[in-house]
């Protein structure tokens, strides 16, 4: 009998269930056993895992083998992925302005500020986990998968763990993983769950539920740490979270067939540009019990049929469903989508999309799935969660040579009048009071329109001469100039593809162009402008610079004209005149990205008349954002050289010896004058400058110092600026 016994137990095939554990960038390892556990034959018949166990474990049961997802990981940059970073070209004009702009946006409802209910929205990482599990989107039923899985959530109201078993796979793991504070909860069938970790970090008794006769598990948690360990709010919110998970593992360690720990002693849930060494930690781990995952194998009569998880580049999209949007149009999200039913598209064509609808910042998630239709042709469902926030407070600080120190207090408010709008006004206080409104609404694919004020004011030590004004005149060199500048405009627009949009307006602007200064004892204030102008205008924009100061990449056209077309005329000495102006830029990368070369030109000019200084361009010094028609020059201070046009070059070589980090040497040349375009721009400039700087970039924005040289001078200047410009 005992014999004929072990002849039936010789005789069962084995049910080897897999348990993963939770635990950020240290799950990596899991990919490291996996590996050992395929050289060694084992077939694993049930997976059950928590956040980046679940992670995993799901790409495994999906067909991903460990060499595959070693591949995977080591091409994602995790500061992307985890900080929903969104490339600069998923952002409209607006919203590139606004992440330019402001250093601090809070929602501001009711009259009260709130705080953003986590770090990430975890966007990122489900658009990664939804294109890579699309193989399997049409399965609902975790058990329907190649290897039947699930995974652990919790509850945030109960605070029960929640285990998952069906629904749409990517939305699953993602759950499972959303780690409290850093990533957002996720709703499912009515509950809000975030990481599983924090009630069943190793879910060893669902797995044997499941049917497994005998249990691997990978643990990869911390212990308690000592209290010289506990040095920032990470660490202790992590160590509150593991009182449970410790004391629990005490138990499930020995409950456990086969217990592989990988030693994580070096690395933290953060550790994701580790991920190399961790994968090897686990491989060494699983390794030192290759015996005895080679017993296992051998007692499994069947090998594992494992067909490989195949990802396209592209799908077919036939037919778009929206679920959830109720202030934003369909034709506005089509076009941020910037596709159309009935095409083919690539994934990261349709991840761009879903990047430009969240970087309008007036969607909390956009969760979509793919549901398979006919032949291979799919329906795209979106599932929209709108932010709420309908008013943001939004502050920024910022220091230059021409502006001096400001601070900006900026009040946004969504869908005011009708969906789709938006209406924002910076109220800018300093050594210089300036404000900016704006009221748009976006129609996507169609005509947008909207209305702009905008207020500048600034004192400046300039030449007499720059307006005609010399000694003979003041018995001065040098004279200080305020300028006021009020400009109300309105305007329609089309945006193509978020990077291109031509527009046509009318403006009305005021320049109020003035000096006090004391002659002979007595204190004279002089006019040279306080006329009110009206004017047609239009204007092109091609955007697709990666970055706005430091661009590695990408092209940049702005290119306006101004047809001024009445005017109180304070000067008597007004003719209608159309003013021109543009520029051109190329950024390319070198050495890795580390090195990049930028090279821009621009031009204006005036046609017509110009009897007027108010409309002259006006270069030198450095900035980012200058009023009316002044023009950054390197070699020369602000307000130096002016003409009715001009043309310039500029070449900077840009080096990233650190992330974040910027030095850059730059040349300019430029002509300079009255009707240059004659004849003389085909000439050698009249004026160059060369700049040395570093810089660097700050959560309030670039922190820069400069010193220009220019040789017909023979003298330099210093120029700083911290924060964004605004």
């Amino acid at each position: 009998m005992f014999a004929l016994q072990l002849q039936a137990q010789e005789q069962k095939d084995l049910k080897v269930g897999l348990v993963l554990s939770g635990g950020g960038a240290k799950g990596f390892a899991h990919i490291g056993a996996l590996k050992v556990l395929e050289e060694a034959g084992v077939r694993v018949d049930y997976i059950g895992g928590t956040s980046m166990g679940a992670i995993i474990g799901a790409l495994y049961a999906s067909g991903y083998s460990p060499d595959e997802m070693d591949s995977i990981f080591k091409a994602v940059d995790f500061d992307v992925l985890i900080q929903d970073i969104l490339p600069r070209s998923a952002k409209t004009f607006y919203e590139k302005e606004d992440a330019e702009r402001y250093a601090i946006t809070l929602p501001f409802n009711k009259f009260k500020v709130g705080f953003p209910k986590s770090i990430s929205k975890g966007q990122n990482i489900y658009n990664l986990l939804a294109r890579l599990l699309s193989p399997v989107s049409d399965i609902n039923e975790f058990d329907k998968l190649p290897i039947p899985f699930f995974c652990i959530a919790t509850d945030i109201e109960t605070g029960e763990g929640v285990k998952l078993t069906k629904g749409y796979l990517p939305e699953a793991i993602l759950a499972s993983g959303a780690f409290p504070s850093l990533f957002r909860p996720v709703e499912i069938d009515g509950k809000v769950l975030i990481d599983g970790g924090v009630v069943n970090n190793y879910p060893i008794e669902e797995v044997k539920k499941m049917g497994a006769d005998y249990v691997i598990g990978i643990d990869v948690q911390d212990g308690l740490a000592k209290n010289d360990e506990l040095n920032s709010a990470v660490s202790v919110l992590l160590q509150i979270n593991n009182y449970r998970t410790v004391h629990d593992m005490q138990k499930k360690a020995k409950e456990t067939d086969l217990y592989i720990h990988p030693n994580m002693d070096n690395y933290t849930v953060v550790s994701f540009d580790e991920g190399a060494a961790i994968i090897d930690e686990g491989e060494k781990a699983a390794f030192d019990k290759y015996d005895k995952l080679r017993e296992i194998a051998l007692q499994q009569k069947k090998e594992a049929d494992r067909k490989p998880c195949v990802v396209s580049d592209s799908v077919f999209v036939d037919g778009l469903e929206l679920n959830g949007n109720e202030h934003y149009s369909r034709a506005y999200i089509k076009g941020k989508l910037r596709f159309l039913n009935g095409e083919k598209i690539s994934f990261d064509d349709l991840n761009n999309g879903i990047g430009n609808m969240l970087a309008t910042n007036n969607f909390n998630s956009v969760k979509y799935k793919l549901h398979h239709t006919e032949g291979d042709k799919y329906k795209l469902i979106l599932d929209i969660e709108e932010n709420k926030d309908k008013f943001l407070l939004r502050l920024g600080v910022h220091y230059d040579d021409l502006y001096k120190t400001s601070a900006l207090v900026n009040v946004t408010g969504k869908n005011l009048l009708q969906d789709d709008d938006r209406a924002g006004l910076d109220f800018i206080i300093g050594d210089n009071i300036r404000y900016n409104f704006e009221y748009y609404v976006d129609k996507g694919f169609y005509t947008s329109y909207g209305f702009k004020s905008t207020f500048n004011y600034f004192k400046i030590d300039v030449d007499g001469d720059l307006f005609n004004i010399g000694a003979d005149d003041f018995a001065l060199n040098k004279i200080n100039v305020s300028l006021a500048n009020l400009v109300n405009q309105v305007y329609i627009q089309t945006v193509f593809r978020e990077e291109f949009s031509i527009g046509l307006g009318a403006e009305h602007s005021r320049y109020v162009l003035e000096t006090e200064n004391l002659i002979n004892g007595e204190s004279t204030k002089t006019y040279f402008d306080k006329s009110n102008y009206y004017s047609a205008f239009g204007y092109l924009k091609l955007d697709t610079y990666d970055n706005k100061y430091f661009p590695k990449s990408g092209i940049f056209f702005d290119g306006r004209a101004n047809t001024y077309l009445f005017s109180s005329d304070y000067t008597k000495a007004f003719d209608e005149l159309t003013v021109v102006n543009g520029q051109f830029g190329v950024a390319v990368p070198f050495i890795k990205n580390k090195l990049s070369l930028n090279m821009s030109f621009s031009a204006g000019f005036a046609l017509g008349d110009n009897n007027l200084k108010t409309f002259d361009f006006i270069l030198g010094g450095y900035g980012n954002k200058f009023v009316n028609n002044m023009i950054s020059f390197y070699g020369y201070d602000f307000a130096s050289i002016s003409g009715d046009s001009y043309i310039k070059g500029l070449a900077t070589l840009d080096y990233e010896p650190f992330k974040r980090n910027h030095i850059n040497f730059s040349y300019n040349a430029a002509n300079v004058g009255s009707d240059i375009f004659t004849g003389e721009w085909f000439s050698l400039p009249d004026y160059s400058g060369y700049a040395i700087g570093y810089g660097v970039e700050s959560f309030i924005g670039p922190m820069e110092m400069k010193y220009t040289w220019s040789p017909e001078r023979g003298e330099g200047n210093w120029f700083f600026s911290i924060g964004y410009w605004f």
